[in-house]
């Protein structure tokens, strides 16, 4: 899995982590926050927390078209100053008068734009360390490793935000909606580690940055020629694919909205046993070390790295078991702590879902990139269905709202909602690195940012869309609410496989 791997993947990862990790940090609690410190209604939170999103998938395709011409490095460090800025306005808390609506548009104008800056001509410059004919085969497990890295920034976002805020609760006395600018300020010192990494490694990765200098180093380089058709069936896969993965997001990145809601107003505020043990980070970092220690196992060579393997597996079973024998009676369950799942599930499974296809490859069996596309359209949809399932017989979520108040309510176990999140990380390791991957192949050479932005086009408009399940949070039954996006994910599958032909043919 990181065997033959350039050392640049790995420092260009490790920056994008620090990037991630308060991006995360700030997205785990923005909906709550807008509800809390402004009283807006489902809908409106949604819209704005839905527009945010799009932004900050749309704004890559200008950093993408200006990086062509000036570079992709120098827009990534433009983007980290940029997001920065953004950041440290939101972590002003200024109440939620008029200057506080201002202070909060223009953070979030800052966040966007900086993330169009970085995120886009990062990932691009990922794919550039792998136009090497000899690293191209690695091109796909590349954007796995790539893609694992970001969600361990993302694992530990949600324990952060949620921790920042109970500090500030009970330690500083600050109100519950002033407690939310503390979680936002640990994203201005995640882009400080950012920017550490980035020029502390700079030079595992200077030549795939672009810019001037480096297209004069390369002149001699052998520069792939496509002629004016060939361009133009690339380009138009490319653009179907993009018109599919919009619904994809659309309905994932309900993990913000409408999943969140549900944890805040249909789940259980307690645990209890060993599902309380799925709450604290640490327990699920060690069951992650305990996958690789497994995977350690098989795939070293030497006696003393299955050696070493096997410890570190018994000692992190130790470490679980212990946390076992001293778990508190019971748990508090906070709303936000749920998005630490979906992290976690991308670093637990990335070697699992990289081992599986390089198997498949090794027998010839692997299924195309366009293909995985696909099936992870279909697996988005029954992450629904789970949610479907574990909604039946529970009331609309104004009913609900009335029935708290009655004390009548009725709540459903966090399992829903955690085995939710399995099944929609699944859809996404077969759909977000694999497609990113596919981007960074397919895209012809003189228009790679620009195609990298399309990308995020796509992200964007379907990020817009989740405002859908804000205006359907409200009087309509639950199982409609989620079999919207059920449905669209199948639709979008099976559209995907209808052009199917076309698209792998550039593949």
């Amino acid at each position: 899995m990181f065997e033959g791997q350039p050392k640049g993947l790995y420092a260009l990862a490790l920056a994008n982590t620090g990037e991630r990790f308060g991006y995360y940090t700030m997205l785990a609690v923005f909906a709550l926050f807008l509800r809390e410190n402004f009283g807006l209604s489902a809908g409106v939170a949604g819209t704005i927390y839905s527009s945010f999103l799009m932004l900050t998938y749309f704004l890559p395709l200008v950093g993408g078209i200006m990086a062509d011409k000036l570079g992709y490095g120098k827009m990534v460090t433009l983007g980290i100053l940029i997001m920065f800025a953004g950041y440290l306005l939101l972590s002003l808390p200024l109440g939620a008068g008029t200057i506080a609506w201002v202070c909060i548009f223009a953070a979030l104008l800052l966040v966007a734009a900086g993330t169009g800056f970085f995120k886009g001509n990062l990932q691009v410059m990922v794919g550039n360390l792998y136009d090497a004919p000899e690293l191209q085969n690695k091109r796909d497990s590349a954007f796995s490793l790539f893609y694992m890295a970001i969600n361990i920034g993302a694992m530990f976002a949600p324990t952060a935000a949620v921790e920042m805020m109970r500090y500030a609760q009970e330690v500083l006395g600050v109100s519950k909606a002033d407690s939310y600018h503390f979680a936002f300020g640990v994203a201005c010192l995640s882009l400080i580690v950012s920017i550490a990494i980035y020029y502390a490694f700079r030079s595992t990765f200077r030549h795939a940055e672009g810019g001037k200098q480096t297209v004069a180093a390369k002149m001699d380089a052998p520069v792939e020629e496509l002629t004016p058709a060939e361009t133009k069936a690339r380009m138009v896969a490319l653009c179907l694919v993009f018109a599919v993965v919009l619904f994809f997001w659309m309905s994932f990145h309900q993990n913000g909205l409408t999943l969140t809601f549900f944890a805040d107003e249909f789940t259980e505020h307690q645990s209890t046993g060993f599902e309380s043990m799925m709450f604290d980070v640490t327990n699920l970092v060690l069951g992650i070390v305990m996958v690789y220690c497994v995977f350690g196992l098989f795939q070293n060579k030497t006696v003393q790295g299955k050696l070493m393997a096997s410890l570190v597996f018994v000692a992190a079973g130790a470490g679980l078991y212990y946390k076992y024998t001293v778990l508190p009676e019971s748990v508090e369950v906070n709303a936000p702590i749920f998005q630490q799942f979906n992290p976690c599930f991308v670093v637990a499974l990335t070697p699992v879902s990289i081992a599986l296809f390089g198997w498949l490859g090794r027998i010839g069996k692997e299924p195309s990139s366009p293909r995985k596309i696909a099936l992870g359209m279909l697996v988005a949809a029954c992450g629904y269905l789970v949610m479907m399932l574990g909604s039946n017989g529970l009331p609309t979520p104004n009913e609900q709202a009335e029935a708290v108040k009655a004390g009548t309510a009725m709540f459903v176990s966090p399992n829903v909602l955690i085995t939710t999140y399995l099944v929609l990380t699944f859809g996404e390791l077969l759909l977000s690195p694999i497609g990113i991957s596919f981007v960074s192949k397919v895209a012809p050479p003189k228009y790679k940012g620009m195609m990298m932005g399309g990308w995020f086009v796509a992200c964007a408009i379907g990020n817009q869309l989740v405002m859908v399940g804000g205006f359907l949070w409200g009087d309509l039954p639950l199982l409609v609410t989620w079999g919207v996006f059920a449905a669209l994910c199948v639709l979008s599958a099976f559209f995907m496989f209808a052009m199917m032909k076309r698209l792998e043919k550039v593949a």
